[in-house]
């Protein structure tokens, strides 16, 4: 896959997803792992992800991938819990 211009998908991973015809979502979840790994540490992840859902939803509503990115932007916003003994009160 080619390089990209994008700070947000630098390796063209999402967009080259909405390119492929007849993707699954399985395959598109797989994508979207390779592209969370590899992004930049520097990167806000959550930033990067409201910015491609902004940049394809609206053109690709139904692709698979759309989906992909919206599990992903509500994992991101959800709270986390701390869980375990730290979470006990003392």
């Amino acid at each position: 896959m080619a390089r990209s211009d994008d700070p947000n998908d630098h390796k063209g991973l999402i967009r080259e997803a909405y390119r492929i015809d007849g993707i699954t979502l399985p395959e598109c979840r797989s994508i979207f792992l390779d592209w969370a790994l590899s992004l930049p540490a520097d990167r806000d992840q959550a930033q990067a992800l409201t910015d491609l859902h902004r940049a394809y939803a609206a053109a690709d509503a139904d692709h698979p991938m759309t989906q992909v990115l919206a599990e992903g932007l509500q994992s991101a916003q959800a709270p986390k819990r701390r869980g375990g003994w730290r979470s006990r009160p003392r």
